[in-house]
């Protein structure tokens, strides 16, 4: 039997989530977890982005709860989202100082990223093999150059919503030292995809990606996945036998 020891994404009211942060820390507390972190969805995105202006809210807020509830750490951090101009991220360089660390995943909605052709492509709207390779030429490039450029310490739900070379990505993570997320909402990575991410010198991660108070802490699906993929328990950082 496994334990999940933190969780380092989860979504609050900040952004499109439907719990407070104290919610949040709440069950963590309840799930026995030593750490949680706070990530909600960078700025960019055009309908449930974090407002810049709420981020001293939050670090104020954390800070009280911080002292509330001793017996956990808690985190801000943020879901950054991938662009293919600037830095590559929706949260700029200035602004790393204020989060503790620095999530980044592709999501729909978002300017500047591909998402009415991701979009069309993930519903099986145009597919063909010559259209498939283009996609993931440009999508694996777009997510090279974030991870080349900043500071990041997870890589969330690798091929949702956008296809990629798993290879190539989890290979440029374990080049920068960024963990691979094994998420419990959504099906990427697949069993399949991790495995061959298993193949480049990469650790892994569990989160909930928990977007409802309830499934802080979620991680069994997600494991049973990685199992199935046929790695160890010890390339995923955040889970012990118990």
């Amino acid at each position: 039997m496994y334990k999940l020891m933190y969780d380092y994404h989860t979504h609050t009211t900040f952004s499109h989530g439907k719990g407070s942060i104290e919610d949040n820390v709440k069950v963590a507390l309840e799930q026995g977890l030593e750490a949680i972190a706070i990530t909600d969805h960078g700025p960019g995105h055009l309908t449930y982005g974090l407002k810049r202006e709420d981020i001293p809210t939050m670090r104020k807020e954390i800070d009280i709860l911080s002292e509330k509830y001793k017996d956990i750490k808690i985190y801000l951090g943020v879901e950054a989202n991938i662009i293919d101009n600037g830095n590559y991220l929706d949260v700029f360089p200035h602004e790393f100082e204020k989060f503790d660390f620095i999530l980044a995943g592709y999501h729909f909605g978002i300017k500047n990223c591909y998402t009415a052709s991701n979009f069309a492509f993930h519903y099986g709207i145009g597919r063909t093999m010559r259209r498939r390779e283009a996609i993931i030429l440009r999508n694996t490039q777009m997510i090279l150059s974030a991870i080349e450029k900043n500071p990041i310490k997870v890589l969330t739900h690798p091929a949702d919503k956008a296809p990629i070379d798993i290879q190539r990505v989890a290979r440029a993570c374990a080049d920068k030292g960024v963990l691979l997320e094994i998420s419990s909402r959504h099906k990427h990575m697949t069993a399949e995809e991790i495995s061959i991410a298993s193949k480049e010198n990469v650790s892994f991660i569990i989160n909930s990606d928990a977007h409802r108070p309830e499934k802080v802490g979620d991680f069994q699906l997600a494991l049973d996945r990685a199992f199935e993929a046929g790695i160890s328990a010890d390339r995923i950082v955040n889970i012990k036998k118990i």
